[in-house]
């Protein structure tokens, strides 16, 4: 089987409004760099929790190698979330030990290798970092994980363009080749070289799923510009 990530009928609402992720239903395979787009408000982050566990669906069934998402599964997912969740009072060392502890996938050899690669020092405290520092040592953690599945939220916003370089390159380099890596971004044109599939969703439905390559050959233009036409006002 190479479905990692299976999705059916998943639907999600917040009150009696229109459902955040409205039934959704695909197959992620297994070794793919996979781009998740569509404007704000379209249900990505929604969807991104689901998968995580950290929110349940009204509907629908998720499955991570065929087991449904719950204690079994967040073992392995390695999540980057939107925003920091590591105590910016604590040293990267400290927070090293704690990675070490929670995550039996966790390669603090691995950690301290591109920690270095940067200059980092881990007997820093986080807080005293610049804020493309400190989205390098988020992404460090989750990627020095040995996972099935990793899930970046947002992972290149608001830092500067050699950072984004970097996060993207640390990516490529250290992810398990036999997972699946899912990105959610608005920075499509950034991140579209390492993309591939993408995954476009608005007001919560899926609009297309399909290849990198399928784009380009079938509609002659980069996945940023067919974005553009798809979700043109």
């Amino acid at each position: 089987m190479n479905e990692l990530v299976e999705l059916s009928g998943l639907t999600k609402s917040y009150g009696k409004g229109t459902p955040a992720v409205n039934n959704i239903s695909l197959k992620l395979p297994k070794g793919k760099i996979i781009g998740l787009l569509g404007p704000n408000g379209s249900g990505k982050t929604t969807l991104i929790k689901l998968i995580n566990g950290l929110l349940t669906a009204d509907a629908g069934s998720i499955r991570i190698n065929g087991v449904e998402v719950g204690s079994q599964t967040k073992a392995n997912v390695a999540y980057l979330p939107d925003r920091s969740y590591l105590s910016e009072n604590q040293t990267i060392s400290q927070i090293l030990d704690f990675f070490s502890d929670f995550y039996a996938d966790f390669s603090r050899e691995r950690a301290e290798g591109l920690l270095q690669d940067l200059g980092i020092d881990a007997k820093r405290k986080l807080k005293t970092l610049s804020k493309g520092n400190k989205e390098k040592v988020q992404l460090i953690l989750v990627m020095s994980r040995r996972a099935d599945l990793y899930v970046l939220d947002e992972p290149i916003a608001g830092v500067d363009p050699a950072a984004r370089d970097y996060i993207l390159r640390t990516i490529i380099n250290n992810y398990n080749p036999e997972a699946t890596v899912l990105i959610s971004t608005h920075l499509i044109s950034d991140v579209e070289s390492v993309l591939d599939e993408v995954i476009f969703m608005r007001y919560g439905h899926l609009v297309l799923y399909t290849s990198v390559d399928n784009i380009r050959e079938q509609h002659g233009k980069s996945v940023d510009a067919y974005f553009r036409e798809v979700f043109a006002c």
